[in-house]
């Protein structure tokens, strides 16, 4: 059973086929068979390729009606294909961003969890434990994100795919870690590792308000691309950092200690293992009062 909470207070059991089957692949020895290659880069560069295809675009229209998207809220064109519909753009003004600067973001729709990084520094996700360095394998990076948040926001096929910075600021290159293509859903990070063995890329953001950010994307089960806009420059809150291909994917941020109060409603869902649905630029936390130059930026 997996539960997620709206920001309302309303709290909803997700249990879709698409669950149900990943739940089997994940916890049957035949499923883990079927599982084995799918998660391998060749075949998420195969199904890229296919879904890159002209026929593809005739699964648009099924996925629409399925997932029961509003396409008034996206830019009205003609798709070439299936990978072409999933990146398709909001319309101005389908997102609202929050500019109150003291106000931190969601870079993302999604469903978010939120977790506190303790001294070593580890967090907790579920039944799975990790250690910041693995993620980043950086250690020296991890050690600066000891006593902050670690918040995962968790999309699925029928979330917009494309994503934000949260704050101005200077942006560095993107790191890129390789690795295999486990799906992001539930079934999966309750038995493996998933974030810290999937193929992943991430910047260091040194923004004006909340301090130095790590922002992460991690790829998913016939998600081989991650496609990030060129880095190391200045950016700005709500500009598009980049986008997934097709599939379920996650989008992590790491803030540091003292930095951000994340929004009790989210860290008391997070507590007892619920996600909080969130939409890109929507208001999840607030800058925590004190230096207005955190980190010498």
């Amino acid at each position: 059973m997996h539960l997620v909470a709206e920001r309302e207070g309303v709290v909803v059991q997700e249990d879709s086929m698409q669950d149900k089957f990943l739940e089997w692949m994940y916890t049957h020895k035949a499923g883990r068979v079927i599982l084995r290659p799918l998660i391998s880069p060749a075949v998420s560069r195969l199904g890229g390729r296919l879904l890159d295809s002209k026929v593809s675009r005739f699964l648009v229209a099924p996925f629409i009606r399925s997932h029961s998207i509003d396409m008034s809220r996206y830019e009205k064109r003609r798709y070439l294909s299936y990978n072409d519909f999933f990146t398709r753009r909001l319309i101005a003004g389908g997102r609202t961003i929050e500019k109150q600067p003291d106000k931190f973001i969601s870079p993302c729709d999604g469903r978010l969890g939120v977790y506190e990084i303790n001294g070593l520094p580890t967090f907790s996700v579920k039944h799975g434990r990790y250690t910041v360095s693995s993620l980043l394998r950086n250690r020296k990076l991890a050690d600066r994100y000891a006593g902050g948040y670690i918040w995962i926001f968790r999309l699925c096929v029928e979330d917009y795919h494309r994503y934000i910075y949260v704050d101005n600021g200077k942006v560095s290159k993107s790191f890129r870690i390789p690795g295999v293509f486990h799906t992001v859903n539930p079934a999966a990070c309750d038995r493996f590792p998933v974030y810290k063995e999937n193929t992943r890329e991430y910047s260091v953001l040194k923004s004006e308000n909340f301090g130095e950010i790590v922002q992460m994307e991690v790829g998913a089960m016939l998600v081989g691309r991650i496609e990030n806009h060129p880095g190391e420059t200045y950016v700005k809150r709500g500009q598009e950092k980049g986008n997934f291909a097709f599939g379920g994917s996650t989008v992590i941020l790491i803030t540091r200690a003292g930095r951000i109060k994340p929004d009790k409603d989210i860290l008391d869902n997070s507590a007892r293992g619920i996600e909080t649905k969130v939409k890109l630029g929507e208001c999840i936390g607030e800058k925590i009062c004190g230096d207005n130059n955190p980190d010498g930026i």
